[in-house]
């Protein structure tokens, strides 16, 4: 059986945006410039942002990423030792921009700390990935301030066997079948599931490794903790000990609404690199879209970088192919409720915050009493104009996602 490792202990955002696929933008008869080329690109960053702008990932270079690794030019090169990719920074349309970028990864690589840890203990780090609701946990201490939402909606779901539940289509019906839930010890969402009864103190089960081998062994009989735009892939194709589809529910849509892979940095740098960020906000907004456009190039240079790392991760093209698409299909990449990309829904934020609050408490980490949204996430430096476009009327878009038994063969090969 191959051991596959999945990842982090997060949580989840609100909810889906448009439904796009990545033929959409074809059919639209978009291109990168028809979406924002223009405003982002031709951008000069020297003098005002570092010479070397770092970005810290809180995983193993993966498709989730590729809008970072979109920005990494072509005259990059591989750190193995580091677990870095550095190069030039280019704006859409390869252009130079004048600075570099170092894109470090996270997981293994960084002991499995947190980002926001890592921001902390090193001054090179400009930008991190911190989770809206890891912002929130640690507001008190080491406060940190997201300038773009990575993802409107988190990947991380709950999975389990459809053919041993049938009748599951959501996180909480797993409740009633008191099938016991793996998760990463000290994931907030689940203490939040627990508090609000969506799921039961004695069937969730923290130590969750991240690999096939209990799911397998128990033939499905227990649920765990994954990524929507991964595992129903793996598990069908790379898992031989499985080979079936698996079904899954967001966890974003059980209530944790957290936006994932956001984009931060530490309070002060706000006021440091305010004429940075203006300018570098709208490149990520682009490259974001770029990517989703024309992932391939991209994707050859995150799987390069993984092989070169060699943490023990196994990650495979059809892994990556299909991440793009169920990030498209099921709004894990998209504009949310306006026309903008990477912004951040203020109000959204705010009810995570009290939603979080009791959970934090609980762990001993309640966030400060006067914490609001603005202290935790700017929409300051976004470009509105700059979003994906609508999904043409009548296209074949792939739907959402699919709660009862997923086949993921529709459009990806299993590459495996």
């Amino acid at each position: 059986m191959s051991v596959i490792p999945s990842r982090r202990w997060i949580a989840v955002p609100a909810a889906a945006a448009a439904v796009l696929s990545a033929a959409s933008f074809a059919s639209a008869g978009t291109t990168p410039d028809d979406t924002g080329s223009d405003a982002a690109g031709g951008v000069d960053l020297s003098g005002v942002c570092p010479e070397t702008i770092v970005i810290q990932t809180d995983w193993n270079p993966e498709a989730e990423h590729g809008w970072v690794y979109q920005m990494v030019g072509d005259d990059y090169e591989i750190d193995a030792g580091a677990y870095a990719v550095r190069g030039s920074l280019v704006a859409p349309g390869e252009v130079d921009t004048g600075v570099d970028i170092e894109v470090r990864s996270g997981g293994p690589a960084i002991g499995y700390q947190t980002v926001t840890s890592q921001i902390y203990a090193d001054d090179s780090i400009l930008l991190g990935y911190v989770y809206t609701d890891e912002g929130i946990q640690n507001a008190g201490q080491f406060p940190t301030v997201a300038i773009y939402a990575g993802m409107e909606k988190n990947p991380q779901i709950i999975m389990w066997d459809p053919e041993t539940y049938p009748d599951v289509e959501t996180i909480a019906d797993l409740k009633e079948t008191g099938a016991t839930v793996r998760y990463f010890t000290g994931a907030a969402y689940m203490e939040y599931f627990v508090q609000n009864d969506i799921l039961s103190a004695d069937q969730v089960l923290g130590g969750y490794d991240g690999t096939p081998a209990a799911f397998v062994a128990d033939q499905g009989a227990a649920a765990q903790q994954g990524f929507g735009s991964a595992e129903p892939y793996v598990y069908q194709y790379e898992v031989e000990d499985w080979a079936k589809p698996i079904a899954y529910d967001y966890i974003n849509d059980a209530g944790w609404e957290n936006y994932g892979e956001s984009i931060a940095t530490k309070p002060e740098n706000i006021e440091t690199y305010r004429d940075c960020f203006a300018l570098l906000v709208p490149i990520i907004q682009q490259s974001s879209i770029d990517y989703l456009t024309d992932p391939a190039p991209t994707n050859e240079v995150i799987l390069e970088a993984v092989d070169a790392f060699d943490t023990g991760w196994v990650y495979s093209e059809g892994v990556a192919d299909y991440a793009v698409q169920t990030m498209l299909a099921d709004g894990l990449i998209g504009n949310g409720d306006n026309d903008t990309i990477g912004d951040f829904d203020l109000d959204r934020v705010n009810n995570l915050i009290e939603i979080a609050r009791p959970v934090y408490a609980s762990l001993g980490q309640e966030p400060p009493a006067d914490l609001t949204a603005e202290d935790v996430v700017t929409n300051e430096f976004i470009d509105p104009s700059i979003g994906l476009p609508a999904a043409p009327a009548g296209s074949d878009a792939p739907a959402g996602s699919a709660a009862a038994s997923t086949d993921v063969a529709t459009e990806t090969t299993a590459a495996g």
